[in-house]
């Protein structure tokens, strides 16, 4: 996905950092407006809405991973794409960064190659698959070509990995899928992603279905990984 009017925020507060990502982006055809922390990012947001957010987590204000959690606690942000930036590289600050709604996670110092590599795989994820119908199974339904998932009828809002988690999984019902598939299936085989990371996003999304009680058809198959079960 490369256009010019895809606009991509980032929140870096180092100067030297911000214009490298700045200049990548522009390089590949994407449109970067920039927020040096936290309050001033909300501020953006809320005036214009990003197709994607690069976040550092150490911002002089507020970390950035709050900023993310706040942003997937309402409705207007909750499906707006996150990547976090940091240079915390233990697998227990990834999960965390996961844990709170973060879509991808590069750590610095990265390669901008990567970075581009990231946004673009995000930014196909979120884009909803015009090409695809909806599927419903058991009262879930998901509609890819105006990325709406519904259960019963009540409105269920995804971030854009758990929505293509969820479509995999719906279009491919009854098979257990090991986290390794899931991670190429939805991610894709070029994203390095510890397996790990599937759990978290499973368990935010049966989060999501449980006020409709839908996350009763994503089932854990010990020792295989995970399988959509209809109704």
């Amino acid at each position: 996905m490369r256009d010019v009017n895809t606009t991509i925020l980032v929140v870096e507060d180092e100067p030297a950092i911000r214009e490298l990502i700045g200049v990548n982006l522009r390089h590949a055809g994407y449109e970067p407006v920039f927020a040096g922390d936290a309050a001033s990012a909300r501020r953006q947001i809320d005036a214009t809405l990003p197709d994607l957010v690069l976040l550092d987590w150490m911002l002089p204000d507020a970390p950035g991973i709050e900023l993310a959690r706040r942003l997937r606690a309402e409705a207007r942000t909750r499906g707006l794409p996150i990547i976090m930036l940091t240079a915390r590289a233990q697998e227990a600050d990834r999960l965390s960064g996961f844990e709170v709604g973060a879509d991808d996670y590069v750590t610095k110092p990265f390669s901008p190659r990567e970075l581009l590599a990231r946004v673009k795989a995000l930014l196909r994820r979120a884009s909803p698959a015009s090409t695809e119908d909806a599927v419903e199974i058991g009262g879930l339904r998901l509609d890819p070509k105006t990325y709406r998932v519904a259960g019963d009828g009540q409105v269920v809002n995804l971030s854009p990995t758990e929505f293509k988690l969820l479509h995999f999984m719906m279009k491919h019902p009854d098979r257990v899928h090991s986290r390794a598939r899931l991670l190429d299936g939805v991610w894709g085989d070029h994203v390095f992603i510890e397996e790990r990371t599937v759990d978290v996003h499973i368990r935010r999304l049966r989060l999501a279905l449980q006020p409709t009680g839908h996350d009763r058809l994503v089932e854990t198959v010990r020792g295989g990984g995970y399988r959509f079960v209809p109704a």
